[in-house]
C-alpha cells in the first residue's frame, strides 16, 4: 500500500510518526540521497497548491456560486423586507435576475483568489507545514484564512465592484432599492452591496476550499508531481 500525505494528515501524526514516514520513504528510494526537511515542506506546499487551485477553479467557473446551494449568494438578508415586498407587488423576476448577476460577479472575482493563495502557501514556514500536517481537518483552510483574508478582501472589493457593474448587478440593485423606497410609508434603505457581495464571495470561497481540503485529506491518490511521489511514495 502506498503512503500519501493526506493519510498522514487525516490521522494527525506525532513528530515520531512523521519522522518514521520520512525514514520509510528514504528506505524506499533505493540509494537516492535522503529526504530533507525542506523537501518534505516543499512537498506539502505542492500538495496544498494543487488542492487549493482546484477549489478556487470550482467557484470561479460559470455557476460556481449560482448553482451551488452551499455557497449561492442570496438577496442581502439585512434588507429581506425589500425582497419580500417587491415579490408581493410582482417583481419576483427582477429579484431573481439580480441574484443571478450577484453570483456572476462573485464567480468573476474569484479568479483573483488563486494567485493570492499560492503566494501565501509559498511563504509557509516549516513550522506552519508541521502544524498543518498535525492539525485539524481544516487546518490548511484556517491557515489561508489567517494569512490571506485581509489581502483577499482588499483585492476582491474593486474586482467585485467591477464584476457587479459588468453584469449590471449594481444597476439592478439600484433599481430595486429605488422601487422599494418609492413605496409609500416604507422605511428607506440603501445598504452597501459591494461589502455584502465581497464578504459572501470570500465566505463561499473558503467553504469550498475547506470541502476540497477534506476530500484531499481522505484521498490516498494525491501525488501529482515527482516531489510528492518522492516524499510520500514509499511502499510498505
Amino acid at each position: 500500500m502506498k503512503y500519501s500525505i493526506w493519510i498522514i494528515l487525516l490521522f494527525g501524526c506525532t513528530s515520531t510518526q512523521i519522522n518514521q514516514a520520512i525514514s520509510d520513504a528514504n528506505k524506499a528510494m533505493n540509494g537516492d540521497k535522503p529526504l530533507t526537511t525542506a523537501e518534505v515542506g516543499q512537498g506539502l506546499k505542492e500538495a496544498l497548491i494543487n488542492g487549493i487551485s482546484k477549489g478556487s477553479d470550482l467557484v470561479s467557473q460559470m455557476d460556481g456560486y449560482f448553482k451551488n446551494p452551499e455557497i449561492k449568494i442570496p438577496f442581502p438578508p439585512d434588507v429581506k423586507k425589500v425582497e419580500d415586498r417587491l415579490r408581493q407587488i410582482g417583481l419576483g423576476g427582477e429579484i431573481d435576475k439580480f441574484v443571478m448577476t450577484l453570483n456572476r460577479g462573485a464567480e468573476d472575482a474569484a479568479k483573483e483568489a488563486k494567485p493570492i493563495f499560492i503566494a501565501s502557501i509559498k511563504q509557509m514556514t516549516i513550522d506552519d507545514a508541521w502544524a498543518i500536517l498535525k492539525g485539524e481537518p481544516d487546518a490548511a483552510t484556517q491557515y489561508l484564512k489567517r494569512t490571506t483574508s485581509g489581502q483577499l478582501k482588499e483585492k476582491f472589493k474593486p474586482v467585485i465592484q467591477a464584476s457587479l457593474d459588468k453584469v449590471n448587478a449594481t444597476k439592478y440593485y439600484g433599481d430595486l432599492v429605488n422601487k422599494y423606497n418609492s413605496i409609500p410609508l416604507v422605511q428607506k434603505v440603501n445598504p452597501d452591496l459591494n461589502d455584502y457581495a465581497t464578504d459572501m464571495a470570500m465566505q463561499g470561497l473558503f467553504t469550498m476550499i475547506a470541502k476540497e481540503e477534506k476530500n484531499i485529506r481522505q484521498d490516498p491518490i494525491a501525488r501529482t508531481t515527482e516531489l510528492l511521489k518522492r516524499v510520500f511514495g514509499a511502499k510498505q
